[in-house]
């Protein structure tokens, strides 16, 4: 198979495919890199594709002057829609962005002090770097989505941040819930994040759409063990049954397609966030992709159509910026089991190409200062006459 090839108007191109080699995907991204004058690139791989430790070698021999950033995902967001067992490259040309980044590793015992620092450095690096003129700054994160650490590195990295809008995924490795993995300029790691800050010249806005609402079944969270995300009782019962009793179907038949489609949410600040449950064990305790702890209030939700929620908030995006020209956007995992689910698998797929959606599906998605589940979170480029001048 030859390397699918999509080049924006925006100063964005992608490169993506899946039945060839490591080393003839970066030999391409190497000769694009040099085309297109891009000096950075953010690399979404499937663990189906290839090992870590190859692509950064590759990488090395065939773009040795490219910086980039990449992680393993649990499933892709092609050009040409959903996909699976694909490696997808995101070129950013120098005329239009400048990209800087860092890796926070071993984040189980790292400072958030010393983080928030470390973002303070960065964004000092990144208002007085040279490239991309005068254009505003926003963030991309990539972080280890078994790393049980997205909340408190979000906050922190807001902290940093300020007013710099934030959008990111947690990186996956196909359902398989055992290693994910992450790599900086060939600096492999686990356990850890990446934060870019990226100038753009070009008209942008961040944004996230779900599609869930809320009904009257609680679910309190009566014992958890709170460090490694797991839920032990419901309402005094065990978890399995208690979430599966509320949802009207046999906790025997639990798996990966009844939390996406019967998802909880729970409420902060007026608004209510999904909390979506990643596995069931034998002992018929959940463990969430996200944070829990005793006392905790969860509603079992609703789905709304995912089409329909998708495509307005699209259509709103575009109305804002003149037209789309192009989202990368973080797609959870279970919003597409969802679709699956609900045969608009392929409807939501056509969505994404017709609105050039690229990125990759995710353990969990980060939006400004809130760790996610089970949402669409991204950055749309518009195509304003201007950003092609």
């Amino acid at each position: 198979m030859t390397c699918g090839r999509t080049a924006y108007a925006c100063g964005i191109v992608a490169l993506h495919g899946s039945d060839l080699s490591v080393n003839d995907f970066a030999a391409a991204i190497g000769r694009e890199a040099l085309a297109a004058e891009a000096s950075f690139a953010s690399i979404f791989f499937s663990h189906e594709f290839c090992e870590a430790p190859h692509l950064a070698e590759a990488l090395r021999r065939n773009a040795p002057g490219l910086r980039y950033a990449a992680c393993s995902t649990a499933g892709e967001v092609s050009p040409d829609g959903y996909a699976a067992g694909h490696i997808l490259a995101v070129l950013f040309s120098d005329a239009r962005f400048a990209v800087k980044a860092t890796m926070f590793d071993a984040l189980g015992s790292r400072s958030m002090d010393d983080m928030a620092a470390r973002v303070a450095e960065l964004r000092r690096e990144a208002e007085a770097c040279d490239g991309a003129g005068r254009g505003s700054l926003f963030a991309l994160l990539l972080i280890d989505g078994l790393s049980r650490a997205e909340e408190a590195v979000t906050s922190a990295l807001h902290w940093g941040l300020d007013d710099i809008p934030l959008v990111g995924g947690s990186a996956g490795d196909d359902l398989r819930f055992e290693k994910t993995t992450l790599i900086l300029d060939g600096r492999t790691a686990s356990d850890a994040a990446i934060l870019m800050l990226v100038r753009s010249q070009v008209p942008f806005q961040v944004f996230k759409t779900d599609n869930f609402v809320p009904t009257s079944r609680k679910l309190v969270v009566t014992e958890s063990n709170p460090d490694a995300r797991r839920v032990v009782e419901f309402n005094a019962e065990p978890a399995a049954q208690a979430y599966a009793e509320a949802i009207g179907i046999d906790p025997q038949t639990l798996g990966p397609m009844s939390f996406a489609s019967h998802p909880v949410v729970v409420r902060v600040g007026g608004e209510y966030y999904c909390r979506s449950i990643q596995k069931v064990h034998p002992d018929g305790s959940l463990t969430f992709f996200c944070a829990i702890d005793n006392g905790v209030v969860l509603t079992v939700a609703q789905p709304k159509g995912m089409v329909e929620s998708t495509r307005d908030k699209l259509l709103a995006i575009g109305d804002r910026l003149g037209g789309i020209d192009l989202v990368l956007g973080f797609d959870c995992v279970l919003r597409r089991l969802d679709a699956e689910n609900r045969q608009s698998f392929r409807t939501i797929s056509q969505l994404y190409r017709d609105n050039r959606v690229i990125g990759f599906g995710t353990y969990g998605e980060q939006f400004r200062s809130m760790h996610l589940n089970q949402t669409l979170t991204g950055i749309a480029f518009g195509r304003a006459a201007e950003a092609a001048e």
